[in-house]
């Protein structure tokens, strides 16, 4: 029977699993955004964010617990002075996974997971832009300068085709005689 046994095994063994976790866990502090398929990302998850909840009070038991999961002292400095620091007042919910579509060797879901709070490109919100409305007179005056250099242009261009014509003309005289 798999009575409560939820968690996703990853076709790895036991200490295989808890190793590669940790790594990626450190990567993710690191690096606040990680490319990797969809059910590690969604295992890494559920590893990372109670260590991030554990960083909110920073006490020697906690760093210790953290860094017997992590086991990595820089990671462990940064969770605590700077994702903790930016986390504190959010409830939960620390990373976010973006799907990103199919790995081509075998077709298995990739994804980015990614800190919240530091994605610069979602965090920002879109301007709106103003709709400009224009008076009449000032659309008839824009278009005026604008069919003058369109006229000017059409001159220029025809200058250069009667220049090449002329020479043209002259071969196939002198191809006559």
């Amino acid at each position: 029977m798999r009575h409560n046994k939820k968690f996703n095994h990853l076709s790895r063994t036991a200490s295989h699993r808890a190793a590669m976790l940790s790594n990626m866990a450190v990567s993710l502090i690191k690096h606040k955004r990680i490319t990797t398929t969809l059910a590690k990302a969604k295992a890494l998850k559920q590893y990372v964010e109670p260590l991030i909840t554990k960083s909110k009070t920073d006490s020697t038991n906690s760093r210790r617990v953290v860094f017997s999961y992590l086991r990595d002292k820089y990671a462990v400095t940064e969770l605590f002075k700077e994702i903790s620091v930016k986390v504190a007042d959010r409830p939960g919910g620390y990373t976010r996974i973006i799907k990103t579509g199919f790995r081509a060797g075998d077709a298995a879901p990739m994804c980015f997971i990614e800190l919240v709070d530091y994605d610069e490109n979602m965090a920002k919100t879109p301007k709106k832009s103003g709709r400009t409305r224009r008076s009449k007179k000032s659309a008839a005056t824009a278009e005026a300068p604008a069919a003058e250099t369109s006229a000017v242009e059409a001159a220029a261009a025809e200058t250069p085709a009667a220049a090449s014509e002329a020479p043209a003309a002259e071969n196939a005289e002198q191809a006559a005689e």
